[in-house]
């Protein structure tokens, strides 16, 4: 069954591609209801974001991306045409029996066509209403299109990312990744909001901002010392060593991120005698001496085996890892025993595998997924329940081209 932890909440999700609906679907697998609003013919332009397309039963590829199955499960797709009067007065109906409004369009656009936040809370006081964009609704960029890899530049991440000689995007879409999970927590705060004072409000969320936001420490450090960031490739910031060593045969990420785990790595090594040397002897001295202690370390590492050495350092306690590829990852013990890869059963596809949600909640705990909807799966439903809409109506309204 479904999580109950969002029972009774309605989202009305206006956003494309991966942010908005990211953010979405977290609230979907809490257990809220989530109305997908898509254009009628084309949908989410994120469907088209392939290859790789998804195959049907018989293995015939579909027009389904796997980059939109990726952000949609747990919701209901209705297919509505704002630009028409007749859409607009759906999508305003819906919104006046939902509790929270997610959009990302360009500001200022959903106020062309009275979908913005003033005019949908004038009809639902109780709505919050959350505005999910590049640059935010204020400021000389506000305007702006983006996306995720201009931000990724835009925010200092790239400049923080990569070797020393070239910056290097997050290969992921980071900062729309970020900035979901920014916006679900932003959406909650207002609910509590909400609850208390029987109000709604307005959300602005910038991409921008929550890229930067992501700096965390890194943006610290520089605030704090003025010195910019170099860029580590695959170093860290933290305890000297933190960082992938290749061994004989295949990579590790190492990190000894205080002195007992240091003299642990060390004996495991068989190098006690770096802990007499006074520029490695502390944290803090390994962090000045960094370029010194690095290619001694690596040398030793490159002394063993990846499996024999992920065997000892584990034994002497030093926190150690695998560099894994995605195969290795979804084959990894842990991995399974947490079930963070689960399948659905999908009519058209037949059995999806699905990223889990990591969330584990012992008393409203995430339940049951149902698949990413197909475009317009639950027009006539959701139309019928919600705004009235017969089925003579509806076959009115798609020869209009509004639904």
């Amino acid at each position: 069954m479904p999580s109950q932890a969002l029972s009774g909440i309605r989202v009305l999700d206006l956003s494309r591609i991966l942010a908005g609906p990211f953010a979405t679907q977290l609230l979907a697998d809490l257990g809220a209801e989530v109305i997908k609003v898509e254009r009628p013919g084309s949908g989410d332009d994120a469907r088209s974001y392939g290859p790789p397309f998804a195959t049907d039963r018989a293995g015939e590829p579909t027009r389904t991306s796997a980059f939109y199955l990726a952000c949609n499960r747990n919701k209901q797709s209705v297919t509505i045409n704002h630009a028409t009067e007749r859409g607009r007065k759906l999508i305003r109906e819906l919104a006046r029996k939902s509790d929270v409004v997610v959009e990302n369009f360009r500001a200022g656009t959903l106020a062309k066509y009275g979908l913005d936040h003033e005019s949908l809370r004038a009809e639902n006081p109780r709505l919050v209403y959350l505005s999910l964009t590049g640059f935010g609704q204020t400021g000389p960029y506000a305007e702006r299109p983006g996306y995720d890899g201009v931000f990724q530049a835009m925010s200092g991440m790239m400049s923080v990312s990569g070797h020393p000689e070239e910056p290097m995007k997050v290969g992921i879409s980071m900062v729309d990744i970020i900035s979901g999970l920014y916006a679900s927590t932003a959406v909650l705060s207002a609910l509590r909001h909400r609850d208390v004072t029987g109000q709604g409000q307005y959300i602005d969320l910038a991409l921008l901002d929550c890229g930067l936001a992501s700096l965390s420490h890194f943006a610290m450090n520089y605030l704090v010392s003025g010195e910019v960031p170099e860029r580590r490739g695959n170093g860290g910031y933290g305890g000297i060593p933190s960082q992938s060593f290749m061994c004989r045969d295949k990579p590790l990420f190492l990190v000894a991120g205080n002195d007992r785990q240091f003299a642990a790595f060390c004996a495991a090594a068989g190098r006690e005698d770096l802990l007499d040397d006074p520029r490695f002897a502390t944290t803090s001295a390994r962090i000045t001496h960094r370029k010194e202690i690095l290619p001694v370390l690596a040398e030793v590492m490159a002394q063993r085996t990846r499996d024999d050495w992920l065997e000892t350092l584990e034994r002497h306690g030093v926190p150690v890892g695998p560099v894994n590829e995605l195969p290795d990852v979804f084959a990894d013990p842990q991995i399974k025993h947490r079930e963070m890869l689960t399948e659905v059963a999908d009519p058209l596809l037949g059995t999806l595998p699905l990223l889990a949600n990591p969330i584990r909640l012992a008393a409203t705990p995430v339940g049951d997924h149902s698949p990413p909807p197909g475009l317009g799966e639950h027009t006539a439903d959701v139309l019928g329940r919600l705004t009235g809409v017969g089925a003579e109506e509806l076959t009115a309204l798609r020869a209009d081209g509004v639904v």
